[in-house]
């Protein structure tokens, strides 16, 4: 009987986010969650085991990151298409994660059929974005257009924009090095990177505006 239904796997450290989508899910006649994790490395093993049709991330994840997470998730099961469900802000995150290799991106604040259109499209093969990003993505890769109004955020790349993130979190710059696998020298060389592209001129400064920045980001 369940041969018939696609598999859905859910990546998120919130098990009441994963027991929600569970319901939510497994009342339907075509799907059925077959596997859950916390963490980007329980989801590689958990997928690796139970062969989805289609994984949802989170992008704040228990260990590690939900777009390397991501990342990893495309090279090593490229058969396993992936949908964001995340707090994050789409204007921030949605061009990064489809360029990591996601098929859609829905918002966290967003009503429940629109989860449930994003899972639909990308199993037809589509891809699922909001409106609004649909509308941004259209004018800078069908019409060639960036506009000018971006935000200075959104030039970070994504190793920069996890560290930005981070210290907004109130995490100092040894833990960030522990959570991203790298040296304190790698994230104080992102650190003067990002202080560059925002034109800010030390490190209090950074601070601040990442602080400033991932308030911004908080639900409601």
């Amino acid at each position: 009987m369940n041969a018939s239904r696609s598999r859905v796997f859910l990546v998120d450290d919130h098990p009441l986010v994963r027991e929600w989508l569970t319901n939510l899910i497994n009342q339907l006649p075509d799907l059925i969650v077959c596997g859950e994790a916390a963490s980007g490395i329980e989801a590689l093993e958990g997928i690796e085991k139970t062969n989805p049709n289609i994984a949802i991330v989170d992008l704040s994840l228990k260990e590690g990151s939900g777009l390397e997470t991501i990342k990893a998730l495309k090279a090593r099961f490229p058969q396993t298409a992936v949908i964001v469900l995340s707090m994050h802000d789409e204007q921030y995150y949605a061009e990064r994660t489809m360029r990591a290799g996601a098929r859609g991106y829905v918002m966290k604040g967003e009503i429940t059929s629109d989860i449930l259109a994003a899972i639909r499209d990308v199993l037809a093969g589509k891809i699922y974005l909001s409106p609004r990003m649909r509308e941004v993505f259209a004018e800078r890769f069908v019409d060639g257009h960036v506009p000018d109004s971006r935000s200075p955020v959104e030039t970070l790349s994504d190793r920069e924009l996890q560290v930005f993130q981070l210290l907004g979190q109130g995490i100092e710059t040894r833990r960030v090095a522990q959570t991203l696998n790298v040296s304190i020298k790698t994230v104080q060389a992102y650190c003067a990177r990002i202080k560059d592209k925002l034109q800010l001129s030390n490190a209090s400064e950074l601070l601040r505006e990442a602080v400033r920045w991932s308030d911004s980001q908080a639900p409601g």
